[in-house]
């Protein structure tokens, strides 16, 4: 496996769900959120070989650090999108942290959370907001 860096194009952006600048995802589905990151931080980290995550129940505000992604060739932290209580975590992605590299938006969520203020979700950014704060980078 390569280590090249996809370019923008190549890196996959979805519509229905909201980004925050720390490169994790938000999907509202219903009263909660599905937490993730995004197909640019998976990318940007490489192979993904342990994800530190919280336990159900474990209460952070927006921005907050809840976890950490490790990589071969780094660390890096995992930000809050909305403040909230985290209601499930994803087993998957601690028995295969790859799950993330393969799958960002789908089996690689990380974590479901029950919001605080669903009104937060309104201060992320769109996928086009997203792209533009990257291109800007």
């Amino acid at each position: 496996m390569s280590d090249d860096k996809k370019t923008l194009e190549e890196l996959t952006f979805l519509n229905d769900i909201y980004y925050h600048s720390e490169h994790t995802w938000a999907r509202i589905e219903g009263e909660q959120v599905r937490v993730g990151i995004t197909d640019f931080a998976q990318d940007q980290l490489g192979s993904i070989i342990f994800i530190e995550i919280p336990e159900a129940g474990d209460a952070f505000s927006e921005g907050d650090e809840f976890g950490q992604a490790e990589s071969a060739k780094t660390v890096s932290s995992l930000h809050m999108p909305v403040s909230g209580e985290v209601v499930s975590v994803n087993p998957e992605v601690e028995d295969t942290p790859e799950t993330v590299n393969n799958d960002p938006y789908g089996d690689g969520w990380i974590i479901i959370v029950k919001p605080k203020d669903m009104d937060e979700v309104n201060q992320l950014l769109t996928r086009d907001g997203y792209i533009n704060m990257l291109k800007e980078s």
